[in-house]
């Protein structure tokens, strides 16, 4: 990880990816992993580490999380986990302490997304406190499809309950302008205009007094219907129990081949 706080471009250091720039308050980290910004365990974890370091910053009064490429962030890395399913467990930690290193920050965290934002991604998003998107940007959780489960605890901080259904079962995305239209997105704006967009909002709250604010994040969560993070722990114990069966298999080997999964018919019963 490269950290800096000037107003001069950054270079990546070492396998980490993503890199940071910090000023006037504002710490803004930027996903540049290619092709998709999918991270593999390692990747999650050292993101977690990263953000949970800004929140300790006295520096860092606001955090901007966007992405390079092609779009924000495509979720886990698939192929990681068709060469070693057994690093699911270690998968899911890296989820669960990054959208947790978002969530309870305390400082506000604003997502900026464009292009896809699926999975991971998504948890990320559902996570943060303003979601800003570019008019391009997706949003989708497949993992029905890649014989996961996950997300839906984050997606339903978004969106209201039928709709996360639907998109779940059937790995359907809606576009920028369905996910405004349903108020989990505070704006819209061209893909040039996203980053500004973002960091001026950032700005803004960083002029405000880090106690008030700090107090704010901490009053907000408190009154969530729920908590997040046991919704999703709850969650990532199917997504160990679908990667333990045969058609999570297929589907990962599908997906990788670049191919359609083929699943096994399964006998159903009919009580009388």
């Amino acid at each position: 990880m490269t950290t800096t706080r000037s107003s001069e471009p950054v270079a990546l250091a070492g396998n980490e990816p993503f890199h940071i720039e910090v000023r006037d308050g504002v710490a803004e980290l930027a996903i540049a992993h290619p092709p998709v910004n999918a991270l593999d365990s390692a990747g999650w974890h050292a993101l977690a580490a990263a953000i949970e370091r800004l929140g300790r910053d006295d520096a860092v009064r606001v955090i901007v999380l966007r992405a390079e490429g092609r779009g924000f962030c495509a979720g886990v890395d698939i192929k990681e986990l068709a060469a070693h399913p057994q690093r699911i467990v270690a998968v899911n930690a890296g989820n669960y302490v990054t959208f947790r290193a978002v969530h309870r920050n305390p400082k506000p965290v604003i997502a900026a997304v464009h292009g896809f934002v699926l999975g991971g991604g998504i948890g990320i998003c559902g996570a943060a406190d303003i979601l800003i998107a570019a008019e391009c940007a997706r949003f989708g959780v497949p993992e029905i499809d890649r014989g996961a489960m996950g997300g839906g605890a984050h997606l339903q901080r978004m969106f209201g309950v039928q709709k996360v259904r639907a998109m779940y079962f059937t790995g359907d995305m809606i576009d920028a302008a369905e996910a405004y239209r349903l108020g989990a997105v505070e704006r819209v704006v061209p893909r040039t205009a996203l980053r500004d967009t973002a960091l001026e909002m950032a700005r803004r709250i960083a002029q405000k007094s880090p106690a008030m604010v700090r107090l704010a994040k901490e009053a907000l969560n408190g009154v969530e219907d729920g908590n997040l993070e046991d919704k999703y722990r709850w969650e990532q114990g199917f997504t160990l129990q679908a990667y333990m069966s045969a058609d999570s298999d297929e589907a990962r080997a599908a997906f990788v081949e670049g191919r359609e999964a083929r699943f096994a018919a399964q006998a159903s019963t009919v009580n009388a």
